[in-house]
């Protein structure tokens, strides 16, 4: 009989779970309180990263600090309380960016950025999602020669280690590709790797179907407690009451609190980000994803219009939103790119889900058998979710993985 399954949160990670599972032929049941991507998931912007292989560290140079204090930047915004509850794990992120320590955590971290682009093309294969994918990669641009030349140097360092592909671009170079960038941009690295999506909720859906496709359920429902049984597992959501064998727990920037009644207290916190669409002004066109990379958002070409992201906010999972940072970004992108006017009734709001040595956590739960754990991916979880998925997957058949899942380990906590 075919061990039982359930998958507990319908984002990328663990919608991707649920695929791989399925595909293995286990009975799989994924459990989200929302339709699969309309989450974490859904707000993102929409780049599959390959490139990323380094994690963002915490700042840690005089000069970066000062600058965030004030808290008026668009890349890092902070509130004093959601600091103070996140204070332990904000040091041991503090800590763990240190030069000989952050050294270590690089390679591990590129080791599953490395696997993002095969394990997404298997699933946008089976989704036939092909349609939300472009492949031409996206555009970082720079206002000052001195920090060009600092990010073409690691990007440099990047293809040597890394693999990674790119283009140094010059201002000339930058208005052809995209004319209607502003007069300020100096230059561009093309990153060549990443693909972008056009609907990244949608492509979470359309990877839920092809898991259903496998003979998988997704259930809408509200989880509502988690008991180890001694047959397995037994999860009650307000309607019913589940059995299984094992439970994966892939519930983003949910999940650290969910475990705790079972006596895992993870230093997980949360960077939370804002979007807002926009359309087009007049005849200006955006043709790839852009990155202001000195002041810290995002412009993307999506179905919905013109996505703009923020940078990062620190404070607390369900404080209330706070719209000043979307504000400055939109005042400074309007004089990169000319937008229109907004599309989105709201502003939306997400959190990545982070750990303070900016590595997920893959694996089984140190303490209960049958209890599988996949969350922490901060930024990346969209670009990392199929490859977790399979990580994970194989782990759980005991088969041998692609890359080392030591570091990855959730008793490293």
């Amino acid at each position: 009989m075919a061990r039982r399954t359930l998958v507990l949160g319908a984002g990328m990670v663990g919608v991707s779970i649920a695929w791989h599972l399925a595909q293995r032929g286990r009975e799989v049941v994924l459990v989200d309180r929302r339709e699969p991507g309309r989450e974490t998931s859904f707000g993102n912007a929409g780049i599959i990263q390959r490139e990323a292989v380094r994690p963002y560290a915490f700042p840690r140079d005089l000069k970066t600090l000062l600058g965030v204090l004030p808290n008026h930047r668009v890349d890092i915004r902070y509130r004093p309380f959601g600091m103070l509850h996140a204070a332990t794990p904000l040091l041991r992120y503090w800590l763990n960016s240190a030069p000989k320590n952050y050294r270590h955590i690089v390679p591990e971290y590129a080791s599953l950025i490395r696997c993002c682009l095969e394990t997404h093309d298997q699933m946008i294969q089976a989704a036939g999602a092909g349609d939300l994918v472009r492949k031409d990669g996206f555009l970082e641009l720079f206002r000052s020669q001195g920090y060009f030349d600092k990010r073409v140097k690691e990007a440099e360092e990047g293809r040597e280690r890394f693999e990674v592909r790119f283009k140094a671009l010059d201002r000339e170079a930058v208005a052809a590709l995209e004319p209607d960038i502003g007069e300020d941009v100096i230059g561009a690295i093309h990153w060549l790797d990443p693909w972008t999506v056009a609907d990244p909720g949608d492509l979470v859906a359309a990877y839920a179907r092809a898991f259903e496709a496998e003979g998988g359920q997704c259930l809408q429902d509200d989880v509502t407690g988690m008991t180890q049984t001694d047959d397995g597992w037994q999860v009650t959501t307000t309607t019913q009451t589940l059995e299984a064998d094992d439970v994966v727990v892939a519930l983003g920037p949910w999940a650290g609190r969910w475990l705790k009644p079972l006596g895992y207290h993870f230093p997980t916190f949360v960077k939370r980000g804002y979007h807002m669409h926009y359309a087009g002004e007049g005849d200006a066109r955006l043709n790839h994803w852009v990155m202001d990379s000195e002041v810290g958002y995002l412009l993307a070409p999506m179905n919905a219009g013109v996505r703009l992201t923020t940078g990062a906010e620190l404070d607390d999972l369900d404080a209330p939103p706070h719209l000043d940072q979307l504000a400055s970004a939109e005042k400074v992108a309007r004089t990169l790119f000319p937008l229109g006017e907004r599309r989105d009734a709201e502003t939306w709001k997400g959190a990545r889900p982070c750990l303070p040595d900016m590595k997920p956590i893959i694996g089984p739960a140190p303490r209960h058998k049958g209890l599988w754990l996949a969350f922490g991916h901060g930024h990346q979880g969209f670009t990392l979710g199929p490859a977790t998925g399979k990580l994970l997957a194989g782990m759980m058949e005991n088969e041998q993985t692609a890359i080392d899942m030591a570091p990855f380990r959730a008793d490293r906590f």
